[in-house]
């Protein structure tokens, strides 16, 4: 079976967690709740630290601070109205995989945020990376209806991974 996600550890913390390991395990269940077949697609995770997620947080969205995951969708996949199901993501041209897009995921501000939830890493961070998978797969959650959503498939796709309910 070929890997769907790419993992980059420019972290070496991230030792502590098989990142890679949790990186293609959430997306796939993505895919799969989302009756997509994971050998179609390809992605990449960066498992960086706040510094490097601070420096792109600026540069994309313009919000000089760190953040615990963002994501570069490939595709424009989001849907018009606030609450629908954003476009089913195309299978790669003549058997190759579809690139998705990007995610990057930060050690500290997920180290700090599951411990103030009182979880453990690998389960935040695996959240996290649903999260990131869904945004490149059109999901969003500026509008409540698009929120309510998304949560929805995150606490259905954690449930399949043993993680609990995080909202």
């Amino acid at each position: 079976m070929p890997d769907l996600v790419e993992t980059i550890v420019e972290d070496d913390r991230w030792a502590a967690i098989p990142i890679a390991t949790l990186a293609e395990r959430a997306c796939r269940a993505v895919l799969l709740q989302l009756a997509l077949d994971p050998a179609g697609f390809e992605l990449a995770v960066m498992a960086c630290d706040d510094s490097r997620i601070a420096r792109l947080n600026a540069e994309f969205r313009k919000l000089d601070q760190p953040t615990n995951v963002l994501s570069w969708p490939a595709l424009d996949l989001a849907p018009d109205r606030p609450g629908e199901t954003p476009a089913r993501a195309p299978a790669g041209p003549h058997g190759m995989a579809q690139e998705l897009g990007d995610i990057a995921i930060a050690y500290d501000t997920c180290a700090r945020e599951a411990r103030e939830q009182g979880i453990s890493l690998a389960d935040h961070t695996t959240h996290l990376l649903v999260h990131g998978c869904l945004h490149l797969l059109g999901y969003d959650h500026v509008h409540d209806a698009d929120a309510t959503l998304m949560e929805g498939l995150e606490i259905a796709i954690l449930a399949k991974l043993g993680v609990a309910n995080p909202y």
